[in-house]
């Protein structure tokens, strides 16, 4: 019934978390009906230079701009303190309390055997090397299964006396995801936090 290119555009809008076929159909004849020309063309032109110009810090793999992101590169930032993280977006809800004024480190991921990620996927060697001059390694990944297992693994892998292992405090639901906590419950979860057992 649709055209190709709208079928094709309908398609790519259903790859992106949360949008169903319904969904992307309304998105897909907005841009058709309410979208310029222009308007269009600098749609396309932002997701063309959303692949060239996004990269990974070459610190702590955080999505950026330049080779190193401005946490990283910020020397206000409070270096021996690093918040331990499954990826980008629970960098960008963290930032968003303003409480939290350590560094981070994105594993890209959980370790979830049953999809088939291993330690081996996950950002964890870069994660020891930088240790050396960290005082606390704040472990923040969330309550799942997948999230405590991951939790974990690096409380084992990483459990020695000159480094202070902490988990987030309780307030957070187990089995909750990052995202969909509030700021103040996120707050009190990062100031409570305790010594990972």
């Amino acid at each position: 019934m649709y055209p190709a290119i709208l079928k094709k555009l309908i398609d790519d809008f259903q790859k992106l978390p949360g949008i169903g076929e319904k969904t992307a159909e309304r998105l897909v004849l907005h841009l058709i009906s309410n979208f310029d020309d222009d308007s269009i063309l600098s749609f396309s032109d932002h997701l063309k230079r959303l692949k060239e110009e996004i990269k990974y810090c070459s610190i702590c793999h955080m999505i950026t701009d330049h080779d190193v992101c401005e946490v990283c590169s910020n020397p206000n930032r409070d270096h021996e303190t690093l918040m331990v993280v499954a990826d980008a977006k629970d960098v960008f809800i963290m930032e968003k309390m303003r409480t939290y004024h350590g560094i981070y480190h994105v594993l890209g991921g959980l370790v979830d055997f049953s999809r088939g990620i291993t330690d081996k996927d996950l950002n964890i060697d870069t994660l020891a090397s930088r240790l050396t001059s960290v005082k606390e390694m704040i472990i923040a990944t969330n309550g799942t299964v997948e999230g405590e297992m991951t939790a974990k693994y690096l409380k084992s892998l990483f459990s020695n006396e000159n480094l202070l292992v902490t988990r987030l405090a309780s307030g957070l639901p187990v089995g909750a995801d990052l995202k969909y906590a509030d700021e103040l419950t996120l707050s009190k979860a990062v100031e409570n936090r305790r010594k990972y057992e």
